[in-house]
């Protein structure tokens, strides 16, 4: 089992920075790869970044790039990501992800292990 707690979420204004951490326990040294998706109300969830676990190869949807970054830290068992130029349609719940088979994914589906979300919320 792993399990993923989010935080760093909040209320931002339109160009604002947030930073997102997710911290990973349990069986940890099965993560094969870790991700970012989000879900706003009434839309179903959507793919935002991944990065593989071992090399740190990062992935990130069109929406998103050149303005978020993810990283990860082996040591400390969690990843981040950071938010820049955020923009009102950037809010969502935020929710960390970890799949512990070999593959990588912008699929929800193949991710076995989610947190509860975190809520970013950007006014303009």
């Amino acid at each position: 089992q792993v399990q993923l707690v989010e935080s760093g979420g909040g209320l931002a204004q339109a160009g604002d920075s947030l930073r997102l951490s997710c911290a990973a326990s349990g069986r940890t040294f099965s993560m094969y790869v870790m991700a970012w998706f989000r879900q706003a109300p009434g839309k179903e969830r959507e793919f935002v970044s991944f990065i593989r676990w071992d090399g740190g190869t990062t992935v990130y949807a069109d929406s998103v790039k050149g303005r978020f970054t993810m990283s990860r830290d082996n040591v400390e068992n969690k990843v981040s990501l950071q938010m820049n130029n955020l923009k009102p349609e950037d809010t969502a719940l935020y929710y960390c992800a970890a799949r512990t088979s070999p593959g990588v994914s912008t699929s929800s589906l193949v991710y076995n292990y989610w947190g509860q979300g975190t809520q970013v919320t950007v006014s303009s």
